[in-house]
């Protein structure tokens, strides 16, 4: 199974971003554009787990949420992944505490790694972000970023975490398997 873990965002959040990107789709059509159901704040990409380590991904998975306090976020601005003249990937950053949010990325990567199940991309540097669209080749993505250079969503409070399943093949989609809530606020 094709797994990674996740914070969701609130529809309403969503929505504000959704209403930020309409008018880019049309003026960059040759993007491919991220649907909104899809949009999620990746903590541990996971790749393919064996069905046989879901039992202890999932245990330890619940202990990596149980330690870390719910989160305030905010999606914001604009950005792009490698950068902005060569993007391969267009993306809106997350506000946030950024070192509590790391934290509870590695603590989440850290689990999988102990069930088994470590992530191909552990110990990278995390950038916390919702993917807005792909690109085939390198693009100049100044342009689009620009138009949302100013943007800040309504802050939302993150309770839990989930672990979700990615279904490829032409029409993609996510499932997800189970979650688990953070510790409640202070």
């Amino acid at each position: 199974m094709r797994l990674f873990v996740a914070l969701d965002p609130p529809a309403d959040a969503l929505a504000e971003v959704e209403a930020a990107v309409a008018p880019l789709r049309t003026q960059w059509p040759d993007l491919r554009w991220s649907s909104q159901d899809k949009w999620h704040v990746t903590l541990a990409f996971l790749g393919e787990v064996a069905e046989s380590k879901m039992d202890e991904l999932a245990v330890r998975l619940a202990r990596a949420a149980g330690r870390h306090p719910a989160l305030k976020l905010a999606i914001g601005r604009a950005g792009a992944f490698p950068n902005q003249k060569r993007a391969r990937v267009f993306i809106a950053h997350i506000e946030a505490d950024q070192p509590a949010l790391a934290a509870l990325a590695a603590s989440v990567a850290a689990a999988a790694r102990r069930a088994g199940a470590p992530p191909p991309d552990e110990g990278r540097k995390y950038h916390p972000h919702l993917t807005l669209a792909r690109t085939r080749q390198p693009t100049d993505l100044a342009e689009p970023i620009g138009a949302l250079t100013g943007f800040l969503g309504t802050r939302w409070t993150a309770t839990e975490i989930h672990l979700i399943r990615s279904h490829g093949g032409p029409k993609s989609w996510y499932e997800t398997l189970a979650s688990w809530p953070l510790r409640p606020e202070a």
